[in-house]
């Protein structure tokens, strides 16, 4: 029997998240028959490496953000020589860094916002291009610290003063409309889903609150904009070089009729998974069930050293 260790919790401030994802993904996988050891992970590495000893056949990889999805726990995994989930360090760290990314996106012709990396401290004196516009830190995830600031917004310079996720920032002309997310198992696209959040944009409490939101899979646009975003998502895959399962969340500005502009904001190389969670909505429904997802994940899993 393959015995898996999943990886859940972290340091991050995705840590909740993470814990979800990691007790369903335990709880799938058992269904699925494999032999699974959870191990939480706190801030201290080695008592993680001893918890990978006997060493398993698998890591499943469910942590998010930092330290977890930036490439460094796939380092230390590649070190010891055990295959896991998801993408490798080079992939993860690109993805994690907003600037990086996107740097690579554009490099690779894909529609992304106009936008650059700025001094936070800078921020907090003028505003570093034309409202609205969104300020993001460059290594968070699940829409940690982002803000909106829009015509007649005063809080710039608070935003700026409290700032506590880095020296830099991205800074993003602000795209109205549409919130689409694409999900890409291996090097095939599997569907497009509109978001619908509760609140002015797809926020962290929209993501993870009770009625923060809701999916449509799939999304009700053109045809031809749901081709679009399958293909963009899988040029983005390939482009960062991810493997097994990522996510590309885009805007789509259909506020002036059809046909709209597609952009691509980020991809995720470490989607949420419970069974209500984005990624695994598609796959259901593309017919794979939740179990049967945390299974390919497995199986698909590989060691980069």
């Amino acid at each position: 029997m393959t015995r898996v260790a999943v990886l859940y919790g972290g340091i991050s401030t995705e840590r909740e998240v993470s814990l979800a994802s990691g007790q369903q993904v335990a709880r799938a996988l058992r269904e699925a028959g494999y032999e699974v050891v959870p191990v939480e992970v706190g801030d201290d590495l080695r008592a993680v490496i001893a918890a990978l000893d006997p060493r398993p056949d698998v890591v499943f990889n469910a942590l998010h953000g930092r330290f977890g999805e930036d490439g460094a726990i796939q380092g230390v995994l590649d070190w010891l020589g055990i295959p896991y989930t998801h993408s490798g360090v080079r992939a993860s760290a690109l993805a994690m860094d907003k600037g990086a990314a996107k740097a690579v996106f554009a490099a690779a012709g894909l529609p992304v916002p106009r936008g650059r990396v700025v001094d936070v401290a800078a921020l907090e004196h003028a505003d570093p291009m034309p409202l609205p516009y969104v300020v993001k830190p460059l290594n968070e995830g699940s829409s940690v610290g982002v803000t909106i600031l829009r015509e007649g917004d005063n809080r710039r310079a608070s935003v700026a003063s409290g700032w506590h996720w880095g020296a830099q920032a991205m800074v993003e002309e602000y795209i109205p409309g549409r919130e689409l997310t694409v999900g890409v198992m291996g090097e095939q696209a599997l569907a497009v889903t509109e978001i619908l959040a509760s609140h002015s944009f797809y926020d962290y409490e929209s993501k993870y609150a009770d009625g923060g939101s809701r999916h449509v899979v799939p999304a009700a646009i053109p045809p031809e904009t749901t081709a679009r975003a399958l293909e963009v998502a899988v040029a983005a895959h390939r482009a960062l070089g991810c493997r097994g399962a990522s996510r590309a969340d885009f805007r789509y500005d259909d506020t002036a009729g059809e046909p709209g502009r597609l952009v691509l904001l980020e991809v995720n190389t470490q989607p949420g998974m419970t069974p209500t969670s984005l990624l695994p909505e598609q796959a259901a429904y593309r017919g794979m069930s939740f179990p049967q997802l945390c299974a390919w994940m497995v199986e698909n899993a590989a060691c980069r050293a």
